[in-house]
């Protein structure tokens, strides 16, 4: 394992992420509290509880989730695309590194980037309500494998696109909808009983649901599935990933 490659090119990501720190500090800030500001308030003031939970602290999971998804499929689909796009990538394959320690690194940063997105938005939570983590330990474990196996995702978007518009398209039209219809702002109990079966077909629900555990010990699905979902996803990211480098596919032409 060559640990001097893998750290070059998570620095040289990390480097980046850094450089605009204010924006990525400012920007979920104000993003969180719009949010507490239309469903906090808005619809909070009319929904007093669910589950037993104030809805302003229910949401917060689900928020979290919300922006630390989409955080890693952008930085890890930017990561790997941009060196496609002005060539550079052509030296990262011809360097003495195999495709592991290219995913470890450009991954491993973006998880970085988004896990720290995850911990400001968490900050900023408890300053709008009070949050209660009754397993603080899942809680992390969560949020820590959501970041990897998005931004493993991510890194399979960046190299499947041919340009800047198709490096949105997943986010913005597939992922966005899934969490917002994953029961990131309410109970999929609350549905009735054929659309709770029809959600259930919805992987996001899964990482919800175990995430939101963690906090309340509220589960719309047992915990087993969640970690079972959330490890056959990252399987098959990796498994697809080491397929696109063993065929060359979009990287070699």
């Amino acid at each position: 394992m060559n640990f001097r490659a893998i750290w070059a090119i998570y620095t040289f990501e990390m480097s980046r992420f850094f450089r605009t720190l204010l924006q990525s500090f400012v920007s979920p800030v104000i993003s969180t509290s719009l949010y507490f500001v239309v469903f906090g308030a808005a619809i909070g003031s009319r929904i007093d509880q669910v589950e037993g939970v104030s809805y302003g602290a229910f949401i917060v999971p689900g928020l979290i989730m919300l922006s630390v998804m989409t955080q890693a499929i952008s930085n890890a689909s930017f990561g790997i695309y941009f060196p496609k796009f002005i060539g550079t990538i052509y030296e990262l394959l011809s360097a003495p590194i195999n495709f592991l320690e290219v995913v470890l690194g450009y991954v491993g940063a973006a998880a970085t980037k988004a896990l720290f997105i995850g911990i400001v938005i968490l900050g900023t939570s408890a300053l709008f309500v009070d949050l209660t983590i009754q397993h603080p330990v899942a809680m992390l474990l969560f949020m820590v494998l959501t970041c990897i196996s998005f931004a493993l995702f991510g890194f399979i978007i960046g190299i499947w696109a041919r340009n800047f518009e198709q490096l949105q398209l997943v986010p913005l039209l597939i992922v966005t909808p899934l969490v917002f219809l994953g029961g990131s702002f309410y109970s999929i109990s609350m549905l009735p009983p054929v659309w709770q079966t029809v959600t259930l077909f919805n992987p996001v629900v899964y990482l919800i649901s175990g995430f939101r555990w963690s906090f309340y010990g509220l589960a719309d699905v047992p915990i087993g599935l969640s970690l079972l979902a959330i490890a056959g996803f990252t399987a098959l990211c990796l498994g697809i990933i080491w397929w696109i480098f063993r065929t060359g596919w979009r990287i070699r032409s």
